[in-house]
């Protein structure tokens, strides 16, 4: 199959200096593998990080993408003609990735798009919903009666851990940094505490009557870190997947005298097929409508062409969740 993809040659100095080019390129699937013809592929901040050598292990050249939507037009028989999604943290980083019109990838790694999803919307799940629940999956998944706090509630794996959160019936309190609501969907109430309106860590503890938070879900990393710590519940757990600046002062005695967990989850660890698995355990949640994929807004969608443009646009103030449409 001879593709029309994005390819980047070399490291860019800057995300403005980055200039992807349009090429075609020869796709064979192997024995195992599908090849897919790629209706949508969301775009991530990740794609653009490593575009510009923040991802140290991203080779080049190569064509960026973590997450599609598409039709399965050579494969096992099963799966021909089936409209499938998925995600990964090798595509677009160590190997060729989504940013084009196909798309090889493991057959084990692709899931059926539920009929309700758009393309657009289906590849927009993605990386968000799997660090969201690959996050929960390794502290222990929320339950009936916890307190899940999330710092960064309205980032797209903020509102995901909410959505999540929600479904499995805990009570959502979020954390964001100017006056604003809660920007996602989520099937039961989420409360929101605004950080620089006061003592973030004493309204958490007022809303859950002092017992702090079970769960703790760090979007952001360091700049929330002792919010996080002064919140946690006794035998509370805080998970974390990102950071600004990578030292934080660990209070060493009150972490084992609260009997706390500091769980760290890398969505790039997980290879397409491992990710596939995590994309299946939330279809039961998207089928009840007790998960919703992010809106895909028009001006949100970008072709190939503008590339550049949306590279810059996507690590920049835009709040959409971004995708091309080769």
């Amino acid at each position: 199959m001879e593709a029309r993809v994005l390819r980047l040659t070399e490291k860019a100095a800057s995300i403005e200096a980055v200039a992807p080019r349009i090429e075609t390129l020869a796709l064979m699937p192997g024995e195992s593998d599908v090849l897919i013809e790629i209706r949508a592929a969301a775009i991530n901040p990740s794609d653009a990080k490593a575009a510009i050598g923040m991802m140290p292990h991203a080779v080049f050249p190569r064509t960026p993408g973590r997450d599609y939507c598409g039709i399965v037009r050579a494969g096992p028989a099963h799966l021909l003609g089936k409209e499938v999604f998925g995600s990964s943290g090798h595509l677009g980083i160590g190997r060729d990735g989504t940013h084009g019109s196909h798309l090889v990838v493991e057959a084990a790694a692709v899931v059926e798009k539920p009929a309700g999803l758009a393309s657009e919307e289906a590849a927009g799940l993605g990386v968000p919903f799997v660090t969201a629940m690959e996050g929960f999956r390794r502290s222990g998944m929320p339950k009936p009666g916890d307190n899940v706090l999330i710092l960064g509630l309205n980032g797209k794996v903020g509102q995901a851990a909410a959505q999540i959160a929600a479904w499995q019936g805990a009570r959502v309190i979020g954390i964001v940094r100017r006056d604003e609501p809660y920007a996602g969907f989520a099937s039961s109430q989420v409360e929101v505490v605004n950080s620089a309106a006061g003592d973030a860590p004493a309204r958490m503890r007022e809303i859950t009557g002092g017992k702090g938070a079970d769960i703790i879900y760090n979007t952001v990393g360091d700049p929330y870190y002792g919010i996080g710590a002064k919140s946690l519940a006794i035998q509370g757990r805080m998970i974390f997947i990102s950071a600004v600046n990578k030292i934080v002062q660990f209070d060493i005695f009150a972490f084992y005298r609260g009997r706390h967990t500091y769980v760290g989850a890398d969505s790039l660890s997980l290879s397409s097929v491992a990710t596939g698995s995590i994309l299946r355990e939330l279809l039961p949640g998207l089928a009840s409508g007790a998960l919703r994929p992010f809106p895909i807004a028009p001006h949100a969608i970008y072709p190939l062409e503008r590339a550049r443009e949306a590279y810059i646009a996507v690590l920049g103030s835009a709040r959409d969740r971004l995708v091309f449409k080769p």
